[in-house]
């Protein structure tokens, strides 16, 4: 049995805190939860709430101190995405909807074994996915 309860944060990167913020606010219904503004070689960074203590830590740098391409797959870098539950194939359909309208590049809902998924892509091109369990 694992020690670890879940999912807490993943750490990402972008060239443009608030824009990113802006997204998964608008996306989601996630909430800024904190800002911390650049000090000596720790640069700005805020904490984005997504729900049932997970959290999306972002830290804005320069754009060319991102390395790889978000677009392809297997050069992204130490991250190659990261996946966020909802409760029900309705919401998972509900939020594709908010994705497109916000301009979301998305997908389509695909059945991946016990999970519906679905994969888009945020402001900054990286990828990211969408779970909720079939049986639900």
């Amino acid at each position: 049995m694992p020690v670890t309860i879940g999912f807490n944060h993943v750490a990402t990167l972008t060239a443009d805190l608030d824009k990113i913020v802006k997204f998964y606010t608008d996306a989601l219904g996630a909430t800024m939860t904190s800002e911390m503004q650049a000090v000596g070689d720790h640069p700005r960074m805020a904490v984005v709430d997504l729900g049932e203590g997970a959290a999306l830590n972002v830290f804005e740098v320069p754009a060319e101190a991102i390395i790889g391409d978000r677009r392809q797959k297997g050069g992204r870098g130490p991250i190659d995405h990261f996946a966020l539950a909802v409760d029900s194939l309705e919401t998972l359909q509900a939020t594709r909807d908010r994705l497109r309208s916000l301009g979301a590049d998305t997908g389509k809902i695909q059945r991946l074994g016990s999970e519906w998924s679905l994969f888009f892509r945020d402001p900054d091109g990286m990828e990211l996915e969408i779970c909720c369990h079939a049986d639900q």
